[in-house]
């Protein structure tokens, strides 16, 4: 029974991060633009998590000065970074677009894997590299219209996804609990936001009027910081590479959202190039379970 609170925890994790269009094209429609949906996406959930960290352990907000570009990296470089990317694709592109081009950051991972910690480069890893990228054609429209600028915000965005692995590995690997990463990855990415756009407009908006002040809320509670909580969950008890498969479903349910609420076409095209990201996605992360097993073996 436990065993099945983990898997429904990352399941629900990914869903929710399926929705994370939903919300923001709601936030758009509401005059915000991509840096004040960010701001208000990453601060709410910085705020909930610092209330989470209060009530479990004070201790927990504790981090070293030598560790601080860890935190700098996870918050700037990826979720800063990242957000913003994503934010615009989804302004340019489809739902379903944007979510399988983020969801390259796997392939990106494995790439850097090579130089920052010499990682081999199987033929099994560049079977899903050439997957990966074969969908990404499929689903972003590859040889018939398409929008580069919201192609290219969808690789940025896969960029700034898979570096939060990289950082965040480097601070686990240094003590930390992921619920302090999570809060310092927030609260960073929120600070240099309203550092180089301003936070002045986004509070304007968010306080405006009270479906406003709901649809922010809602936007920091269920896209950023109860998917976070839920996949940190699950991740407890299951091992990561079965944990990385099953939070793919967010690009199949960002696909079923688009379609069925912003009636976005699906074609065979599109379900073929999610179909074959979520392959490369699951080679990938079975390929990196079976190491600890080969070694010890």
């Amino acid at each position: 029974m436990k065993k099945l609170r983990y898997t429904i925890s990352i399941l629900l994790a990914g869903c929710l991060w399926g929705f994370m269009g939903l919300f923001t094209r709601n936030l758009y429609a509401l005059g915000f633009d991509a840096p004040g949906a960010l701001i208000v996406r990453c601060g709410i959930a910085a705020v909930l998590f610092a209330v989470l960290l209060l009530l479990k352990d004070p201790k927990l907000f504790r981090i070293r000065l030598r560790d601080l570009w860890c935190f700098l990296g996870v918050g700037l470089c990826s979720l800063l970074f990242f957000t913003w990317c994503y934010f615009q694709c989804i302004r340019l592109t489809s739902l379903s677009m944007a979510a399988v081009l983020l969801y390259t950051a796997p392939s990106i991972v494995m790439v850097l894997s090579l130089f920052l910690f010499r990682e081999k480069l199987t033929k099994m890893k560049v079977a899903a590299l050439v997957l990966a990228f074969a969908g990404c054609c499929l689903v972003s429209g590859l040889g018939g219209e398409m929008n580069v600028a919201g192609v290219l915000f969808g690789l940025g965005a896969g960029l700034g996804y898979a570096l939060y692995s990289i950082f965040a590995r480097f601070a686990l690997l240094r003590g930390y609990d992921s619920r302090t990463i999570n809060f310092y990855a927030m609260l960073i990415g929120t600070l240099g936001a309203v550092v180089i756009w301003g936070g002045g407009e986004p509070l304007r908006l968010m306080t405006s009027s009270v479906p406003a002040a709901l649809w922010c809320a809602a936007t920091g509670l269920f896209s950023c910081f109860l998917p976070y909580l839920l996949y940190t969950y699950g991740l407890s008890g299951t091992e990561t590479g079965k944990a990385a498969v099953m939070a793919s479903t967010e690009p199949v349910v960002a696909t079923l959202v688009g379609a069925v609420l912003f009636r976005e076409a699906l074609t065979v095209r599109s379900a073929l190039g999610v179909a074959l990201v979520l392959l490369a996605i699951a080679a990938l992360n079975l390929k990196r379970k079976q190491k600890p097993s080969e070694k010890a073996e």
